[in-house]
């Protein structure tokens, strides 16, 4: 799991080095054609296009983060929810708990297998597929086991139960939303153009600065994986996973 950020880092620090070789390049064919001391680059357009840049990486890095603490948010609720309702099995009659119990330790297995599992597809449709048909029995277990208790209890027992399986829903809506495709375009194709303005200008001088053109290109390639980072916070180095541990505490308590 280590090799793959480790990849995507090296890849966009590649890209970037390359927009700003090409831009050099670019530059110094140019120049050649222009009078002296003419700037090839308005700072109204250079200022502008960074600009630009700079508005969306802040913009998608600040909706990466509130998305992230949205994930975690909801893995809380949702062991609160399981925990609860788990409580107030005590509120059934005794006969049918045995089996709902163990159902409610099946299921917390099976959401921990979902969270763990993101980046298998595979594996992960079983584990999520998993989650729904022990939703559904456990449902229709609890349904069955009210209807020998008052209207108190079955409305204390269904309610924390609706609200646990609600709670999947906006989870699985929680995994699968992302910026659309035509922001990362726009992003991606912004700092393309910004890195191939910063080797144009970079063009008129007579020795070539390596210093400033790998921290830029260091900087905005740390940027842009940061962001998809947190994005998707179950395959990089920044992890939604330790939150899990509300779920395991949630399933030892189960006795």
């Amino acid at each position: 799991m280590v090799v793959l950020p480790i990849l995507v880092v090296c890849g966009l620090f590649a890209a970037v080095l390359l927009s700003i070789e090409v831009g050099h390049r670019l530059g110094i064919r140019f120049r050649s054609r222009m009078p002296h001391g003419h700037k090839p680059v308005y700072a109204t357009v250079e200022s502008s296009v960074f600009a630009l840049m700079g508005l969306l990486i802040g913009f998608t890095f600040y909706g990466a983060g509130s998305r992230f603490d949205a994930r975690r948010h909801l893995i809380v609720r949702e062991a609160n929810a399981i925990g609860t309702t788990y409580l107030r099995l005590d509120l059934l009659p005794p006969d049918t708990q045995p089996e709902l119990r163990q159902e409610f330790r099946s299921y917390v297995h099976s959401r921990l297998e979902v969270y763990r599992n993101i980046a298998d597809r595979q594996t992960l449709n079983t584990a999520m597929d998993q989650s729904f048909a022990l939703q559904r029995s456990v449902w229709k277990q609890a349904v069955d086991a009210t209807k020998g208790t008052g209207p108190a209890e079955k409305s204390l027992v269904l309610t924390t139960l609706n609200e646990m399986i609600d709670i999947t829903t906006e989870q699985t809506a929680a995994l699968i939303t992302h910026p659309p495709l035509a922001v990362f375009a726009m992003l991606t194709l912004m700092v393309i153009a910004s890195s191939g303005l910063v080797g144009y200008t970079m063009s008129t001088a007579a020795v070539r600065d390596w210093a400033s053109t790998l921290i830029f290109a260091l900087t905005i390639s740390l940027a842009l994986y940061v962001i998809l980072d947190y994005e998707f916070p179950r395959v990089g180095f920044i992890r939604i996973d330790p939150v899990d541990q509300v779920l395991v505490q949630t399933l030892k308590q189960m006795k």
